[in-house]
């Protein structure tokens, strides 16, 4: 089968849905389809034994020119005039160039598809746009859905209006209605979506973020551990941006709590925090500077030493904010499984992890829950004193679900013309 992939970005340092992008890209060459991917990272990004194409964008455009206008408007007059724009035509002028550029791109294309499967990062969707144009590839679409969309129909507390909010709900629709085929990375994102768009629960699939063999270029980082990092120590471990609705002070109490209920546990445990933090800056600084035994990174460090570090600590964490319902599927889960290190799930009683996980799984927590989280700390410390390797999560069913074995039967599955 071949597969044409479009996509916004392939550059893994960018965030955690190019990772995932890159991820189910392997795994599509790994699972034996022809595969070629136009990208609009707007540069040069190789992965290897993948054929790339580099979407260029149009700079001689009445939509390229307001574009930079808008931009000029903004940095020198501080005047966002995005709202009001946006409110009249639904999109930036940005977006409609950078979809334009794509549907040029795709047009020009003399490959031949059996699947056209487009993919988006955050809240753009371009590539989406783009396919929607070009009629002539509806009966071979798959639109792969990575979060919610719009915005005012994430779960609380994400929810927020947007301006352009009924023109975005048209957009989605219509993709709903084109698309032959959908895919979503988790079974509670499909049927949350489809309770706005029906059309998504008669073609959607569950295609999960994927365990891929990341090709990283050479860094020097080998098993060399940062100052901070002691691997034989009982080491915690969240990777990942904390965004203003995931709040880890519940995390860092149960830690705290954990630490003045067994006093002989400071000196060999340590609670590392990475990532984007900027809504919890002041917060985090306070909880280091009275605690030596938390690190915290509030900044982006390259994908490769993270990866590294979660293969190396004895639990990796996974929070979510305090919601009824969590339908994500976050893009670091197949990271934490490969690494096979257990998970501290600190998440929404009804959420994608716990669906995973298993209900009956034990180290589950409500992300504020900070009695529940000190004593299950207490139990994996327990567990780590005994033997380290007591905290393996030996999840092979998940392993499986998460691999170029069980994509290629879901794509197989498909009904292609």
């Amino acid at each position: 089968m071949k597969i044409l992939v479009v996509v916004d970005s392939i550059n893994i340092e960018d965030s955690s849905g190019s990772k995932a992008n890159v991820a189910l890209i392997y795994n599509l060459v790994e699972a034996g389809f022809e595969v070629l991917v136009y990208h609009y990272t707007l540069k040069n990004i190789p992965l290897e034994g993948v054929n790339c194409f580099a979407i260029p964008e149009i700079k001689y455009s009445p939509l390229y020119f307001l574009s930079r206008l808008q931009r000029v408007l903004g940095r020198t007059f501080n005047l966002d005039v995005a709202p009001f724009l946006e409110k009249l035509f639904g999109f930036s002028f940005t977006f409609f160039n950078d979809a334009k550029s794509i549907e040029r791109a795709l047009k020009k294309s003399k490959f031949q598809p059996d699947l056209v499967l487009s993919l988006s990062k955050g809240a753009s969707f371009r590539p989406h746009y783009a396919v929607l144009q070009l009629p002539e590839l509806h009966n071979k679409w798959m639109a792969y859905v990575h979060d919610p969309y719009p915005f005012h129909y994430y779960p609380r507390p994400y929810t927020w209006v947007e301006s352009s909010y009924k023109q975005k709900e048209t957009f989605f629709r219509q993709v709903s209605e084109k698309a032959k085929h959908s895919a979503f990375p988790s079974q509670l994102l499909l049927e949350w979506i489809g309770s706005y768009f029906p059309d998504f629960l008669k073609t959607g699939v569950v295609i999960p973020h994927q365990i891929a063999k990341y090709k990283f270029q050479a860094s020097g980082q080998g098993n060399h551990f940062p100052d901070y990092f002691d691997a034989a120590k009982f080491n915690l471990l969240h990777a990942g941006n904390l965004m203003k609705q995931r709040c880890p002070q519940g995390l860092i109490e149960g830690f705290q709590l954990f630490l003045n209920k067994n006093p002989d546990a400071a000196k060999e445990s340590k609670l590392i925090l990475l990532g984007n933090a900027s809504y919890h800056s002041k917060m985090l600084e306070e909880y280091q500077a009275d605690n030596p035994e938390i690190y915290i990174y509030n900044g982006n460090l390259s994908f490769d030493a993270v990866y590294q570090l979660q293969k190396n600590v004895s639990v990796n964490i996974i929070l979510e904010s305090k919601s009824e319902i969590s339908p994500f599927l976050p893009a670091k889960f197949p990271h934490c499984v490969e690494a096979n290190k257990t998970i501290l799930s600190l998440t929404p009683y009804y959420s994608e992890t716990r669906r995973l996980l298993g209900y009956d799984y034990p180290y589950w927590a409500e992300v504020d829950d900070v009695e529940k989280i000190a004593g299950l700390i207490e139990k994996l410390y327990q567990l780590w004193k005994q033997d380290p390797d007591n905290l393996l999560l030996e999840r092979s069913d998940l392993k499986e679900y998460l691999s170029a074995s069980y994509l290629k039967k879901v794509v197989n599955a498909l009904k292609i013309n």
